[in-house]
């Protein structure tokens, strides 16, 4: 299943991006964490990694070549995969034809900004050179306001370019983010727990003795006399900023080996108390990556020991007692995350604008407990009823495409592929992981990917790429003993299916009554895209496919 990569966004200020070097060519093996092209950015020149593994089908933007974010970069699938239809709607088109408009309009806007300096109010402050103001990143497609989960730099610490500054909240995820410069953190905006929205000061790095005050009363984008100096310094800047990162990126041991690794798993490494010279890596010419050091087991004794430390600061914890006194009213007010704050808007607005109705069918199961037994017998085989589920609703998507939809004003989409969301409940709230093209998978390859992207979603280490994109969504409460519910459907979809438990109960088969096995399902339909006997078609093919374990296994 080819993966579609865009340009991404290395920097807060990054618009594009220049492709210096790719490390990898078509046709080659890619693993996840290889470093597959030195991406220049408005800033530096940072190696990219691959989140994917397989093969390097295509190159989207070739070496000096530059492009907008979001733009094809490359795409990675199966060696021989089919990818024109990727290739037919993938990435925005390559700024060819347009480098003298643009520079005109930035010749153009520069001319305005110079023309604004004159007139304008002189007496404000400049921004001096070597100071740079980090802001809020945006670091997903939907997010508009953050929330600092930690820093990992003080003020006052010194910071090199590429270590983690701080774990940040988004709507869909905590994620790791990186400093693009080097000097001392002289101000955080933005404290742990606080929300800012996405631009927002975040933190000031630059040299020691900076006034902090008047940087941040500063006329925004306010080094005038440094406009031409800055362009003129941008190949000068980029040596420097890769002779850093190559000098960051090696370990000298104490019997002079040297060893390679990236600089987030040098941090993580330093943050665990992890040796580097005893961890294998796997990228490119035994470089250690991120995935290294995650992997990496030490011996038995200092994880006993770490045993022991967290024991004793245990014990020596002094307990709380939350109980409040009978008779007396408590009340405790917690800040809504952002994920729980995004789950709200988003849900409101689809309940509020998308006319819902339901449908109701009871489900004969005994054939798919049989089924799921004997495939389940198989040596490492694991399928679950709501895998199940998620391929015939799959199959029944693609007899019944006005379901798979979604409703756009004047027009009504109408999706070609199937990509089957589904609901996870995490600490936090809700996410929605996205099983792409869930009807050319077999059961067990849709078991692996529902068990591999849980997982990732739980632990909070889920791409916002890989909850995008979904035409139809299961939501499953069956585990909880829930015997059938309504959902709200996960817009831009069309509908969503909840999943009750599977209840053992008299039922009628040939006329007499015996002991079966049933299971609720009901349909959440946009009245808007999906009317009524579209709904309760879709239903009777789920039925029989549900119901006739084997028709799905053709």
């Amino acid at each position: 299943m080819a993966e579609v990569i865009n340009m991404p966004r290395l920097s807060d200020t990054m618009e594009e991006g220049t492709v210096a070097k790719w490390l990898k060519n078509v046709g080659d093996k890619v693993e996840e964490g290889d470093i597959l092209a030195e991406i220049e950015t408005d800033k530096a020149t940072m190696e990219f990694e691959s989140f994917y593994k397989g093969t390097l089908l295509h190159i989207g933007i070739e070496e000096g070549d530059g492009a907008p974010v979001d733009t094809l970069l490359a795409i990675i699938g199966e060696e021989g995969e089919d990818i024109s239809d990727l290739l037919k709607g993938g990435g925005s088109p390559k700024k060819e034809g347009n480098t003298s408009e643009g520079k005109a309009e930035e010749t153009s806007a520069e001319a305005s900004g110079d023309a604004e300096d004159e007139e304008g109010d002189t007496s404000a402050s400049e921004i001096p050179a070597g100071v740079e103001i980090v802001k809020m990143p945006r670091l997903s497609d939907t997010m508009e306001e953050g929330t600092v989960a930690s820093w990992l730099k003080q003020v006052g610490d010194e910071v090199e370019e590429g270590d983690i500054l701080a774990e940040i909240e988004t709507d869909k995820a905590t994620m790791e983010f990186e400093s693009f410069y080097s000097g001392k953190l002289l101000y955080i905006g933005i404290q742990e727990g606080e929300s800012a929205p996405v631009d927002a000061v975040l933190a000031v790095i630059g040299p020691e003795g900076t006034d902090v005050d008047a940087v941040l009363n500063a006329k925004p984008g306010s080094k005038k006399g440094a406009k031409t100096e800055t362009k003129n310094e941008d190949t000068s800047k980029t040596t420097d900023t890769e002779e850093a990162s190559s000098t960051e990126t090696t370990t000298v041991t104490s019997d002079g080996n040297r060893i390679f690794a990236s600089p987030l798993a040098k941090k993580i490494a330093e943050d665990k108390g992890i040796d580097l010279s005893k961890v294998s890596g796997s990228g490119d010419n035994g470089r250690i990556i991120k995935k290294d050091i995650e992997n990496y087991k030490p011996s038995e004794a200092p994880k006993a020991a770490t045993e022991v430390a967290k024991s004793e600061k245990a014990a020596s914890a002094p307990a709380v007692s939350m109980a409040i006194p009978a008779g007396e009213e408590g009340v405790e007010e917690t800040k809504n995350s952002n994920m729980r704050k995004a789950i709200a808007k988003a849900l409101g607005n689809s309940k509020f604008t998308a006319p819902h109705f339901y449908l109701t069918i009871e489900v004969d199961m005994d054939n798919a407990i049989a089924s799921r037994a004997q495939i389940n017998s198989l040596p490492d085989t694991k399928v679950s009823f709501n895998d199940m589920v998620l391929k015939a609703c799959a199959m029944a998507l693609r007899k019944h495409p006005q379901v798979n939809t979604t409703w756009n004003g004047d027009t009504t989409k109408q999706y070609k592929h199937i990509h089957m969301g589904v609901a996870v409940a995490v600490d936090e709230g809700l996410v929605v992981p996205v099983i792409k093209h869930a009807d050319m998978l077999g059961l067990t390859q849709i078991g692996a990917a529902v068990k591999e992207l849980a997982g990732k979603a739980r632990s909070k280490k889920i791409a916002p790429s890989e909850m995008e994109g979904s035409t139809f969504t299961v939501s499953n409460l069956g585990m909880f003993g829930i015997q059938e519910f309504t959902s709200i459907i996960n817009q831009p979809n069309s509908a969503i299916l909840s999943v009750g438990a599977i209840v053992e109960k008299p039922v009628v088969k040939n006329g007499e009554i015996v002991i079966g096995n049933t299971m609720k399902l009901t349909l959440a339909c946009d009245h808007r895209t999906v009317d009524g006997a579209v709904g309760a078609q879709f239903l009777q093919t789920l039925r029989y496919f549900v119901e006739n374990p084997v028709t799905m296994l053709a």
